[in-house]
């Protein structure tokens, strides 16, 4: 999956290259919302942050696409199971993760102030948060594979944003007995540099 998504990148900008009607390179940063659904997790949202680049590249008017690499902050809870229920974690405990987020957007530029973005986004789980170290077994995996859909405002060189993340794959790597899912909302500005 990696490896496919890469070459994907690479084909789209080396094609392009010749016909880019718009190029920007610029860095963002914002806040998040998360949460992981499932049994194991508190219900509702936690604050996060995020930070990271982007590339804007349009083939023409209407049609680009947006690479990105972001450093995305998780923070959720987990709560403890019934007594009826596989007791994975003993008690309530606050768990922060870290990921590094390739987002691969579509931009559908309705105007010159108006973006939509959509696309896949692939993360790569930096840490091991010890509090959810289960049996002898990290609990997340270290991938997690998202749709992402949001709207972006083009104010001359500054980018204001939000967007909203849904997990598509299971991230719990105890067992198949529990889905495990990340959802995020992110809002956010950016700046392009170039």
């Amino acid at each position: 999956m990696k490896r496919l998504f890469l070459t994907l990148l690479t084909v789209l900008l080396l094609a392009g290259f010749a016909n880019a009607q718009h190029f920007a390179l610029g860095i963002k940063a914002g806040g998040n919302l998360n949460k992981i659904s499932g049994e194991s997790f508190k219900n509702g949202y936690e604050f996060g942050v995020h930070a990271g680049a982007f590339l804007e590249y349009d083939f023409g008017k209407t049609i680009g696409i947006q690479p990105e690499v972001l450093f995305n902050q998780t923070n959720t809870t987990t709560q403890s199971q019934s007594s009826t229920q596989q007791d994975y974690f003993n008690s309530t405990k606050d768990a922060k993760l870290n990921y590094l987020s390739i987002p691969l957007l579509l931009r559908i530029n309705v105007n010159k102030l108006l973006t939509i973005n959509v696309g896949p986004q692939y993360s790569i789980l930096m840490n091991k948060d010890s509090s959810l170290f289960v049996n002898g077994k990290n609990a997340i995996k270290s991938g997690d594979f998202a749709a992402v859909a949001g709207l972006q405002l083009n104010l001359g060189a500054l980018r204001v944003y939000g967007r909203y993340n849904i997990g598509l794959s299971n991230i719990n790597d105890i067992s198949d007995q529990q889905k495990w899912k990340n959802q995020q909302i992110q809002l956010g500005i950016g700046f392009t540099i170039l």
